[in-house]
């Protein structure tokens, strides 16, 4: 059982080919893995076993007909409970949200249908996707499967667990701050978050990208091939792509790639990290690269700009709420948001406007460089009922540091696993492209992926350790 659960979508797509291994079969490895692992970390909502069966099902008898539907027919995958999926309810991750099922399927929902994947669950986050944690007022507490005391960071916590623990090879997040690299990078995985409207998404609002959770950078750009296909009900969806999403070989000679070891401000990226960032240079510039160190982008300025307009925004969105439902919203987001109340609208605008500050930042390193590597969290890991790495509602994005320049600038980032603390949990690389150059991240992350082998062995349920 092990072994199938270790393969990747294009050995999957092989073995289903060749008829030697059919999804239905698959698909009742991963569901003994998920009966095993699940009551531990907790990453699934909406998980539907009877569905998935008859997804399977039907997808073994395209195959059997050599008629496959698209790239991803067969594939077990899961969507962040945020992506809408039709007649299934959006909590939204809170308590406060009355449960009312979808009406249709939002782009990414519709994509993978279309392309056969068996969709089998959706996957947990915190309220309204606002932290970096399992921690919800909606959704049971999700946790590491490195160490369950463990945070699997958020938004897309569940994602992040279910990847990690082998839920099967594919699972979409959602990132505006840096929810797809963040929990990525806490649990091992490949996380890619593509550039502004590469995927898009709906509801669509400043910086929000999707972008698949993987085990292998492959998994990740077959998924591409589907996921980046335009709808018009996302504005910034860019026109339809000629890519060839697996031709990942890339020449690094001459490439002048950055090192970003400090964020300008929020938490300082612990020694660990750092050290693992390095090393992680060190093989690029063995490599051919010109390996150059360069200076945040970030400043103190743009990320309390950046708090203060997402502080009115969301009071916005809560606040028409009976006060009875705001009361079950998370108490650290409540306290967070209430402070929007006092913001005015100018302020707002200002706060808004630092997010231009950050675009320009980006844009003027970009004139130096042809890629930035980063650390993903500047933390090696933090208790798994933390609402963040600073469980601080008055410092609520010091540990996002690193990833959210990228998600204002629209430019594609992807977080992989570059070590593992002397504790024992992954260490996170941020990989970053010029905006649009998707395959430039692609590309680079598979040059990291191939030198360092990968992640070789992932946790498993004491049930199937013992």
């Amino acid at each position: 059982m092990t072994d199938l659960l270790d393969l990747s979508i294009k050995e999957l797509l092989g073995l289903y080919r060749a008829k030697t291994l059919s999804p239905l079969d698959y698909w009742q490895v991963v569901e003994k893995r998920i009966e095993a692992f699940e009551p531990a970390i907790k990453a699934l909502y909406a998980y539907d076993p009877k569905s998935a069966r008859e997804q399977a099902r039907a997808s073994t008898e395209r195959w059997l007909r050599d008629d496959p539907r698209g790239v991803l027919d067969g594939i077990p995958a899961t969507l962040k409970e945020l992506i809408a999926t039709k007649g299934v309810p959006v909590p939204l991750g809170t308590a406060a949200v009355e449960l009312t099922p979808a009406a249709t399927d939002a782009p990414i929902a519709a994509r993978m249908k279309e392309d056969g994947a068996v969709i089998f669950a959706k996957t947990t986050c915190p309220d309204y996707g606002m932290l970096s944690s399992g921690l919800s007022s909606f959704h049971p507490l999700s946790r590491n499967p490195w160490d369950l005391t463990q945070n699997p960071g958020g938004s897309s916590a569940g994602a992040a667990a279910a990847g990690a623990a082998k839920y099967g090879p594919l699972h979409i997040g959602t990132d505006i701050g840096g929810s797809v690299r963040l929990p990525a990078g806490w649990t091992g995985l490949f996380g890619f978050k593509p550039s502004q409207g590469r995927i898009p998404v709906d509801p669509y609002y400043v910086g929000r990208c999707a972008g698949p959770m993987t085990r292998y950078v492959d998994d990740a750009a077959i998924a591409m091939a589907t996921l980046s296909r335009p709808d018009w009900r996302d504005g910034t969806s860019l026109p339809p792509n000629d890519f060839d999403w697996m031709d990942l070989e890339i020449d690094l000679r001459g490439m002048k790639i950055g090192v970003m070891l400090d964020a300008g401000c929020g938490i300082a990226a612990e020694p660990e990290i750092r050290d693992a960032v390095l090393a992680a240079a060190r093989r690029f510039e063995e490599a051919g690269a010109v390996i150059l160190p360069v200076e945040p982008v970030l400043t103190r300025a743009m990320l309390d700009g950046l708090d203060k307009f997402w502080r009115a925004r969301f009071w916005g969105d809560i606040a028409t709420l009976p006060a009875e439902r705001r009361e079950k919203i998370l108490p650290y987001i409540y306290s967070w948001a209430e402070k929007g109340a006092d913001i005015s609208g100018v302020d707002a605008v200002k706060g808004f406007n630092q997010t231009i500050e950050m675009r320009k930042a980006c844009g003027l390193l970009f004139t130096t460089v042809d890629a930035v590597l980063s650390p993903t969290n500047p933390v090696v890991s933090y208790a798994a009922d933390w609402a963040s790495p600073t469980n601080d509602p008055e410092r609520p994005f010091e540990h996002i540091c690193f990833t959210v320049p990228w998600n204002m600038s629209e430019q594609p980032a992807a977080s992989i696993n570059c070590g593992f603390s002397k504790s024992g949990m992954p260490i996170g690389l941020q990989i970053v492209g010029p905006r649009f150059d998707d395959m430039r991240v692609l590309k680079l992350s598979k040059a990291f992926e191939t030198w360092t082998g990968g992640v070789k062995a992932w946790p498993e349920p004491a049930r199937l350790a013992s």
